[in-house]
């Protein structure tokens, strides 16, 4: 049998972190950050309820990245580009460029997927950095990009 290296090297592990309190999402590379970009929560607080518009908290996983490709500012709808490039500004929470869509970990947040909590690009630029998005964790389209890229399916996340 032939022998293993002499010193392996530990697998990367990347984790994201999304802070509430600061409206920060960072990158972890073996639990060290690597990088961090400002982004939007939930104008109606944490929590878990089907209809809330609350982003849950605890441990996540990323279940699926979708708009691998996509422009800057594509709409999606239904998780399908549109064809429509947005503009910036409106009233409505688009969802725009990339998404990575979560799944919960923990028995209080084990609905997130179903509630179709993403991280995604926004057409609410302008409110990157305090609380406004309704439920998900939004944005800047060129960050989403960003992270997209630096992740995969599985990745964790932690919300707090």
């Amino acid at each position: 049998m032939a022998a293993g290296p002499a010193n392996p090297q530990p697998a990367e592990r990347w984790d994201i972190h999304v802070d509430i309190a600061r409206q920060i999402v960072d990158l972890l590379l073996n639990g060290h950050p690597v990088k961090s970009w400002p982004a939007s929560t939930s104008r109606f607080g944490t929590g878990f309820m089907e209809g809330s518009n609350k982003t849950p908290i605890g441990k996540f996983r990323i279940a699926e990245k979708i708009g691998e490709g996509a422009p800057l500012w594509m709409e999606f709808k239904a998780r399908i580009p549109t064809g429509i490039i947005a503009q910036p500004g409106g009233d409505h929470d688009a969802i725009l460029t990339r998404i990575l869509w979560l799944e919960g970990l923990e028995p209080q947040n084990s609905n997130t997927k179903d509630r179709y909590i993403y991280f995604h690009g926004t057409n609410q630029e302008d409110l990157i950095g305090i609380p406004a998005s309704h439920g998900c964790v939004r944005m800047r389209n060129a960050d989403i990009v960003d992270l997209f890229n630096l992740v995969s399916c599985g990745t964790r996340v932690i919300i707090a």
